[in-house]
């Protein structure tokens, strides 16, 4: 199968504090993958390198055929590889439809923002009906909610999604599972991190367990995995055989 993301001995870091430990990972093309560990063990790290927001120490990094490594963010949007960082980042003074046309400055994404402004419509039905209401005054729920569809926007051949269900309640967090699973089922592939790995279950094809900057173990979400296991991983030496 076609590989869609290409990551070999990735390291990067933050100044001289080297964060992410030679990861190497692919993702194919239609595939959804989850990334879980421990806080502070490099997650966010390793997307923010990903998508040019860090450097690349050494290592690469292939999208779509093209290595990306250490180019620049808006080449790396323009490419179709979209982030959306944790904590729903946006501006509070705008509305709904502003927020989510703002995430169709791509040439690629302008030329279908009729489309996947429906989309985003289709996957979020509450957005559309809060179209002209500011962001300030949403839900924490609604607000991921935009983020996501911000992401949408910009066209994306790959959306990465870092904590989607951060501080949410849980009947809020299983309305978001169906959403993000809906956004695969239109055809975008994930790379999801998150700390609830049943989450993850419901959505990834692989997860992969990040511990102190490296991947230490890859498995099938389809192959059960019980809570004890996944106590032993964050709490253990994470290599469960």
């Amino acid at each position: 199968m076609q590989k869609l993301l290409e990551v070999d001995k990735l390291a990067s870091g933050y100044g001289r504090i080297q964060i992410v430990r030679d990861i190497s990972f692919s993702l194919a093309t239609g595939e959804c993958l989850g990334l879980f560990g421990p806080n502070g063990h490099g997650k966010s790290t390793l997307l923010k390198a990903i998508s040019g927001l860090l450097p690349c120490w050494s290592g690469s990094i292939r999208f779509a055929g093209q290595t990306i490594s250490n180019a620049s963010p808006r080449k790396i949007v323009e490419a179709g590889l979209i982030l959306v960082p944790q904590g729903n980042q946006l501006f509070p003074e705008m509305t709904v439809g502003e927020t989510l046309r703002l995430g169709a400055f791509a040439n690629a994404a302008r030329a279908e923002e009729a489309s996947n402004l429906e989309r985003a419509y289709s996957i979020f039905p509450r957005l559309k009906e809060r179209d002209r209401q500011q962001v300030w005054s949403l839900s924490g729920g609604e607000r991921q909610m935009v983020a996501i569809g911000v992401g949408l926007m910009g066209n994306p051949k790959l959306l990465i999604l870092d904590e989607p269900t951060l501080g949410l309640a849980p009947r809020i967090k299983d309305e978001l599972c169906d959403a993000i699973g809906a956004v695969s089922k239109h055809g975008v592939p994930l790379v999801v991190v998150e700390q609830d790995v049943e989450f993850l279950l419901g959505l990834v094809d692989r997860l992969i367990l990040i511990d102190h900057g490296s991947a230490v173990r890859e498995f099938s979400a389809a192959n059960s995995i019980g809570h004890d296991e996944i106590m032993d991983m964050y709490f253990g030496d994470g290599k469960v055989a």
